[in-house]
């Protein structure tokens, strides 16, 4: 039995095998994570003083974040006591993860490769979730895949989610294929901590690429819910595809008060709007990046490409928070 200490001043007990992550969850303590595969850098932290031991590969740090003494709390574990600066979530307690059965309700086509799924909870069950955070969907031969919830409503008992086709992938062949309304399935969740901390008198930034939008429309539903005094002083959205039906849903008729700024790398000639990658474009627009927080949702390529660009050009590091959709890997979102 060792003993982690975190910089926020929480510590918790780990036995050898245990990954980080998973003992401060059993002792109640609250990481920031999100594929838990090693695979994205949500969970990523420092080892002030100790060792840890690799349980796995972290292919989500670079060989200068390794030598740093960057781990990723997800796939390290420890034998001896040790001390870690860690991201504080600021008090956030996370709703709990529970398993559920669950029956289609609706499937409907938003673009050729992305499905449109609402998801019946049964009338007596009780699922609170933090917009933003995603859910496990186990399918009836035990595949299990990870989708970001794309409502604010907490509490309901439907739950939408927009699901992208994979190319042989096991749960897209079944999305795409075979689902009909009623099938039923299960859920795990709420899982992850992609949700808003604090923000208020910040300039907010969404960066999205393909069904990335789907918790930071979550997210900016529930800005509409936030007190004056907790708002954040201006919100941006920049949402990025290939070609415009890559932009399959209307994020300017959201309600909260925000810039919509649409991004096509592909586009014909006939596109007026943003060209390029979505950070590019943000830089582009010259923000006050001392007074932004941005939170970035989608491929693994961008948010690195995004994180890396907007530190050096100015953004706190610790005011970047992310989601990477990690393909068909058993728990990241997609």
């Amino acid at each position: 039995m060792a003993e982690i200490i975190l910089s926020s001043g929480d510590r918790f007990d780990i036995q050898p095998g245990v990954s980080i992550l998973d003992a401060a969850g059993k002792s109640g303590v609250f990481m920031p994570y999100s594929c838990k595969s090693g695979r994205c850098s949500t969970c990523k932290c420092k080892v002030l003083s100790g060792e840890t031991t690799v349980l796995q590969a972290e292919m989500g740090l670079t060989d200068g974040e390794k030598a740093e003494g960057w781990i990723l709390s997800c796939v390290r574990s420890a034998s001896a006591d040790v001390v870690l600066e860690s991201e504080d979530l600021g008090g956030i307690e996370l709703p709990a993860v529970k398993t559920l059965p669950c029956r289609i309700g609706s499937l409907e086509k938003l673009a050729p490769d992305v499905l449109r799924v609402v998801l019946r909870l049964p009338p007596t069950a009780v699922f609170d979730f933090l917009p933003g955070q995603y859910i496990d969907i186990i399918g009836a031969d035990g595949v299990r895949r990870s989708y970001s919830l794309a409502s604010a409503q907490a509490g309901s008992k439907t739950l939408e989610l927009h699901i992208r086709a994979v190319e042989g992938g096991a749960m897209s062949a079944y999305w795409f294929g075979q689902a009909k309304v009623n099938d039923l399935l299960r859920l795990n969740g709420p899982l992850g901590t992609f949700f808003l901390r604090r923000v208020a008198g910040l300039d907010l930034i969404f960066l999205a690429t393909g069904t990335g939008i789907a918790p930071v429309k979550a997210i900016l539903e529930s800005i509409e819910g936030l007190a004056e005094e907790q708002r954040p002083r201006s919100v941006t959205v920049l949402w990025g595809g290939r070609v415009a039906e890559d932009l399959y849903a209307d994020i300017a008729a959201i309600g909260a008060r925000h810039r919509y700024v649409p991004v096509l790398s592909r586009a014909d000639a006939g596109w007026t709007g943003s060209r390029g990658h979505v950070q590019d474009v943000l830089l582009s627009l010259e923000p006050d990046l001392d007074n932004a927080v941005v939170y970035a949702c989608g491929s693994d390529a961008m948010i690195h490409g995004a994180q890396d660009r907007l530190v050096r050009a100015g953004l706190p590091a610790n005011r970047f928070y992310s989601d990477a959709f990690v393909c068909s890997a058993p728990t990241s979102a997609n």
